[in-house]
């Protein structure tokens, strides 16, 4: 089996074992430290759509999206109003870890990623009150703070840039139901990517 499909088979046999959390539910409140050093808190973006991008720069699916792709959907929405947080979730000595803000924001610059901001969570606080199993593994939060999208970025779990372009893009989607006032329309997927590296995975 090529190796794109024993990884997409790995990760898809781990993100089936764990539950989601409840759709439409207040999403879980957090704090944490984003690449300033600044403390940042869901709280803070009360009233504003949010997505949640749970990210590790070495893995491959990561890769795939910032070829171009997801920067590209964090700087349209952005420009739209919404607050975009990227998390990373990697504990000391995984794939992924940011020591600190500047080895964080050296990798946002040298990929010119557009989130509002990058949030340092090496001990998986925010991972483990949303369940994030994998990255890419998104989240998008309306204006009343409840969690309308959870799950993968798009449709096609590979690892493979070339797959982007016939791919539906869940969060794209997502946002343009919440910006229009409709129900989103698919409020789940199945993530698929790396495990998240949690300290005891």
């Amino acid at each position: 089996m090529p190796i794109t499909r024993r990884l997409v088979a790995a990760s898809l046999s781990l993100v089936a074992l764990a539950p989601s959390l409840v759709h439409a539910a207040p999403a879980p409140a957090f704090t944490a430290k984003d690449i300033d050093g600044k403390t940042r808190s869901l709280a803070e973006f009360k009233g504003k759509v949010v997505v949640l991008e749970f990210v590790n720069e070495g893995c491959p699916y990561v890769k795939k999206h910032y070829s171009g792709n997801m920067q590209g959907l964090q700087q349209a929405a952005t420009a739209d109003g919404v607050v975009w947080l990227s998390v990373a979730s990697s504990a000391p000595g995984k794939q992924g870890y940011f020591a600190d803000g500047a080895a964080a924001r050296t990798w946002l610059d040298a990929k010119g990623a557009k989130p509002t901001t990058l949030l340092l969570d090496s001990d998986g606080a925010i991972a483990t009150a949303y369940k994030a199993k994998t990255t890419p593994h998104m989240y998008v939060i309306d204006r009343s703070g409840a969690l309308v999208y959870q799950g993968a970025i798009d449709d096609v779990p590979s690892a493979k840039v070339e797959d982007i372009k016939t791919a539906k893009n869940y969060v794209a989607a997502a946002l343009a139901d919440v910006k229009a006032g409709r129900k989103v329309a698919v409020a789940y997927s199945q993530p698929y990517g790396c495990a998240v590296k949690y300290k005891d995975a």
